[in-house]
C-alpha cells in the first residue's frame, strides 16, 4: 500500500510540474474550467475535429473534462454501473439490478451471459477521425496483486483513411481463495472514404479471451464465520472456499466489414442520396469450464471424476445487401436483406435413459428489414423493423420512437418496442460432464413489448419510464432438488421501471442524485428484482495551485433494498433464480479525490469506506461476498501529438 501511494504522489507530482504552462480549450477557456473540453499546450487543433463515430453512425468528439460522471465510469466496463453490483474481484460477474430485455435483435445469444458483461460487442466498437494522433491510457489497481489497463491508439494516415488498435488487460488475485481473474481483448479499426466521398468503408477486429477462476462461492462453515465477523478471517483468503479446482474461459474472435457506394454524388447533391451496401460479420465464440476433480455436492453427479472440461462453441456468419435512399421531403429509408448460418454445439451425443442429446443446433435464416428517419414539424422519428422470412428459426423486431425539443433546455421522447425471437442456444442445448447440466428444450419463442419515455430538462430532471411485458420468460431457477435448471415461464411478466436523475450545482459544491424504483407486478417469482435503487454525490470542486489543477472530491452513497438476489453458476456462467436467500439492504460509501492536469485525469477513491465502522457481512450473489474496504488508483491520460 504505502508503495502505491508514493506511486501515485510521484505521478500526480510530475504531472503537476507539466501543468505550469497556460492551456486554452477551442473556446479560449483556461484548462481545467467545469465542461470545457481541453486541447494540448502547443499548436493542436480544435477538440471537437477528433471525431468518434459509434456503431449507428453518432459523431462525438474526445472529451477531456473532468466531472463526476467521469467517476461514475472509471471502471473495469468503463461505463456507468449504477444498475449494477460488482463481484469483489475486477472482471468477475456483476448482479444485474435490472431488467434489460434485448429488442433489436432477430437471433437467440449464445449463453453464459453472466461472462459478457466486459465483452465487446458489434455495438460496442466505435471508429475515428483524427488531425493529429491520438492515445489514450487508462489505469487503475485492483483489489489484490496486479493491475487493469486499457491502451489506445488512432491515427489518420490521410485526411480519408483512419487506424486505431487497443488492447485492454486485466490480470488481479482478488482477496479471496481462487478467483483470479485474467483478461486480454485486442481490437483494431480502420474508418476510410474516398476523396469524393462516393464510396465509404469501416471495419474492426476483435479477439477476446476472459479468464476467471472458479471457487463456488464460500463453504458453509466460512459462511458461518464471514457472518459471524470472526476476527481471525479480516483476512478474507483464510475463508474456505467450495473448490479450488476450476476455471471458466469465455473466447471471442469477430471479424466486421460495413461498407457501402453512393450512386449519387453527396457532395454535389444535398437533397438526395441513393447507396447500396454490404454488411460482413464472422463471429466465433467458446465458453470453457474445466475442473481437475469433479465437487458432486455441489453440482450433482458427473460422467468423469477427473479433467472435466465442457466446451460450447458458436460459430456464425452473417451477410447483408442493403441499399439507403435519402429524400429532404421524404426522409431516410433503408432496406436490408441478410442471410445468417449457425452452427452452435458439441463434438459429441449424450444418450440417456430416456433421451438423446445431440450435439448440434445448426441452420440458416433469411431476414429482411428496414429503417425509416425522418423530422416532422419538429418531431423526430426514428423506426426499425426486421423479420426472418425464411430458414430454421423464426423471428421479428420492430422499433419506433419519436423525439421533439420543447425548446433549448427540455426534449422528450417516447417509444414502443416489439420482438419475437429464440431463447438463448443454452436454454435450447447444453451439455456437461455434470449428468444434471445436460439437456435439449423445445421452447417457444419469446415475446417481448416494451414502452417506453422519456425527459430530458436542464432545469428540471432526466427521467426514463418503461413499461415491459413479456411472454414465454426463459430463466434459470435453483429446483428443490438443489439442481439448477432451464424453464420457460407460462404466464406474463409485467414490469414497471422508472429511473430519474439530476445534478445541482451551488457555487463550489455540487450534488448528483440517482433514483430507480422497479415493480414486477406480475412474474415476479421468476423475475426478481430490487424495489429501490439510490445513489447520491456529494462533492465540492475547484482549481487549485493557480488554474493549474482542477479537483473535485467528496461523497458517493448507494444503496438498493432487500430481494431475492440471483444466484450465480459457474459451470453455466448464468445467474439463476432462487427464493432461499434475502439479501441486499446495505449502503456503500466511497470517497473520492479526482484531479485534471492538462490532459490527464486521476482517480483516488476509498471504497466502501463505512464497512470500517459498520463491518461487511454483505453478498454480491449467494455465497460470494461483497467488496471489503478498498484503496483504489488510477488515471485516464490522453496524449495529442
Amino acid at each position: 500500500m504505502k508503495q502505491a501511494f508514493f506511486t501515485l504522489i510521484f505521478v500526480f507530482t510530475s504531472l503537476f510540474s507539466q501543468a505550469q504552462e497556460r492551456t486554452l480549450s477551442p473556446t479560449g477557456n483556461t484548462q481545467g474550467e467545469p465542461g470545457a473540453a481541453q486541447a494540448d499546450s502547443v499548436a493542436v487543433p480544435p477538440i471537437d475535429l477528433f471525431q468518434i463515430i459509434s456503431y449507428d453512425n453518432d459523431t462525438t468528439y474526445v472529451d477531456t473534462t473532468l466531472n463526476i460522471k467521469k467517476d461514475y465510469r472509471f471502471n473495469y466496463l468503463r461505463k456507468d454501473n449504477f444498475e449494477l453490483l460488482p463481484f469483489s474481484n475486477t472482471a468477475q460477474p456483476y448482479t444485474s439490478l435490472s431488467h434489460n430485455p434485448e429488442f433489436n435483435t432477430i437471433m437467440p445469444q449464445f449463453g453464459a451471459q453472466a461472462r459478457h458483461f466486459g465483452f465487446f460487442e458489434t455495438e460496442d466498437i466505435s471508429y475515428y477521425r483524427v488531425p493529429t494522433p491520438l492515445t489514450e491510457l487508462y489505469f487503475k489497481t485492483v483489489p489484490e496483486q496486479g493491475q487493469q489497463l486499457d491502451a489506445f491508439f488512432t491515427i489518420n494516415t490521410s485526411d480519408r483513411l483512419n487506424f486505431s488498435v487497443a488492447y485492454k488487460g486485466v490480470r488481479a488475485l482478488g482477496k479471496f481463495q481462487h478467483i483470479l481473474t485474467s483478461t486480454g481483448i485486442f481490437r483494431t479499426t480502420a474508418n476510410y472514404q474516398t476523396a469524393n466521398n462516393k464510396y465509404q468503408l469501416r471495419t474492426h477486429f476483435v479477439s477476446q479471451n476472459l479468464l476467471n477462476e472458479e471457487n463456488g462461492g464460500l463453504s458453509d462453515q466460512a459462511l458461518e464465520q464471514y457472518l459471524n465477523e470472526e476476527e481471525e478471517f479480516d483476512d478474507r483468503s483464510l475463508l474456505d472456499v467450495r473448490f479450488e479446482n476450476a476455471e471458466s474461459t469465455l473466447h471471442g474472435k469477430r471479424f466486421y466489414l460495413d461498407h457501402k457506394y453512393f450512386l449519387t454524388n453527396p457532395a454535389s447533391d444535398s437533397l438526395n442520396s441513393l447507396s447500396v451496401g454490404h454488411v460482413f460479420k464472422s463471429n466465433y465464440r467458446k465458453f470453457h469450464f474445466s475442473q481437475e476433480s469433479a465437487a458432486p455436492d455441489f453440482f450433482g453427479k458427473s460422467f468423469e471424476t477427473t479433467n472435466l472440461r465442457d466446451e460450447t462453441r458458436l460459430q456464425e456468419v452473417y451477410n447483408e445487401a442493403n441499399v439507403n435512399f435519402r429524400n429532404n421531403i421524404l426522409g431516410e429509408f433503408k432496406f436490408r436483406a441478410g442471410f445468417n448460418r449457425y452452427n452452435y454445439g458439441y463434438n459429441s451425443i449424450y444418450v440417456l435413459e430416456n433421451q438423446t442429446i445431440t450435439n448440434r443446433l445448426m441452420g440458416s435464416v433469411v431476414s429482411v428489414g428496414g429503417e425509416y428517419k425522418k423530422n416532422i414539424q419538429g418531431f423526430n422519428l426514428d423506426a426499425e423493423a426486421s423479420l426472418n422470412i425464411g430458414g430454421d428459426l423464426s423471428g421479428n423486431f420492430l422499433r419506433a420512437t419519436a423525439s421533439y425539443a420543447l425548446n433549448e433546455e427540455n426534449q422528450i421522447e417516447f417509444g414502443f418496442n416489439q420482438s419475437s425471437r429464440n431463447p438463448n442456444y443454452n436454454f435450447l442445448l447444453y451439455q456437461s460432464d455434470y449428468i444434471n447440466y445436460n439437456w435439449q428444450n423445445d421452447f417457444d419463442n419469446i415475446n417481448s413489448q416494451n414502452l417506453h419515455f422519456k425527459i430530458d430538462s436542464k432545469k428540471l430532471f432526466n427521467a426514463t419510464a418503461n413499461l415491459t411485458q413479456i411472454q414465454n420468460h426463459t430463466y434459470f431457477e435453483l429446483t428443490d432438488a438443489g439442481v439448477v435448471k432451464p424453464f420457460q415461464y407460462g404466464d406474463q411478466v409485467r414490469y414497471l421501471k422508472v429511473k430519474a436523475e439530476r445534478e445541482l450545482e451551488y457555487g463550489k459544491f455540487g450534488m448528483y442524485h440517482t433514483l430507480m424504483y422497479q415493480n414486477v407486478f406480475n412474474g415476479a417469482d421468476v423475475l426478481k428484482l430490487p424495489d429501490f435503487v439510490t445513489r447520491n454525490s456529494f462533492y465540492y470542486q475547484d482549481h487549485w495551485f493557480q488554474k493549474a489543477l482542477y479537483l473535485q472530491t467528496g461523497f458517493t452513497f448507494k444503496y438498493f433494498s432487500k430481494y431475492e438476489m440471483n444466484g450465480y453458476d459457474s459451470v453455466l456462467g448464468e445467474f439463476f433464480v432462487q427464493n432461499q436467500q434475502n439479501l441486499g439492504g446495505f449502503p456503500v460509501v466511497d470517497f473520492f479525490f479526482n484531479g485534471k492536469v492538462q490532459q490527464t485525469r486521476i482517480f483516488f477513491k476509498l471504497e466502501h469506506l463505512n464497512s470500517l465502522i459498520t463491518g461487511n457481512t454483505h453478498f454480491s450473489a449467494p455465497g460470494y461476498p461483497y467488496t471489503d474496504f478498498l484503496v483504489r488508483f488510477g488515471l485516464v491520460w490522453n496524449f495529442f501529438m
